[in-house]
């Protein structure tokens, strides 16, 4: 398994076009197939499982993914490039990140962020409580 805490486990209809279409796009790399049914990639310090059997067609817009990048401006060019619809061209926010957002070849959206300043939740609006 991978080291992440944390390991989203996406569904596509074809793993191996995905592995292909998220490592060139997004910059993903495989970190060990298993079969046709089953994939790990890593991104960054994290990790990603995707697996078959996703529909086609399947309805997106309830999933999205985050991914912390170090440059979202060349991130996005990179996807631009290799196929990705872009949702929001980078932008930058008073939280302290420049985000964009792709949409891959199955209509999932994913969110690159970059942190470009450390700024006081308090001074943009967040809560520190729930």
């Amino acid at each position: 398994m991978p080291a992440s805490t944390v390991i989203p486990v996406l569904a596509y209809p074809d793993v191996t076009e995905a592995v292909a279409w998220l490592s060139a796009a997004f910059g993903f790399t495989l970190r060990l197939g298993i079969g046709d049914h089953r994939a790990q990639l890593n991104v960054g310090d994290g990790a990603i499982v995707i697996t078959g059997g996703a529909p086609t067609e399947a309805p997106r817009g309830a999933d999205a993914m985050m991914i912390r990048v170090d440059d979202a401006r060349a991130h996005c060019e990179r996807a631009r490039a290799n196929g990705a619809a872009i949702a929001m061209e980078p932008a930058d926010f008073p939280y302290g990140e420049r985000q964009y957002t792709a949409v891959d070849f199955t209509g999932r959206a994913w969110t690159f962020s970059e942190s470009i300043a450390d700024v006081d939740p308090r001074d943009w609006g967040g809560d520190l409580r729930i």
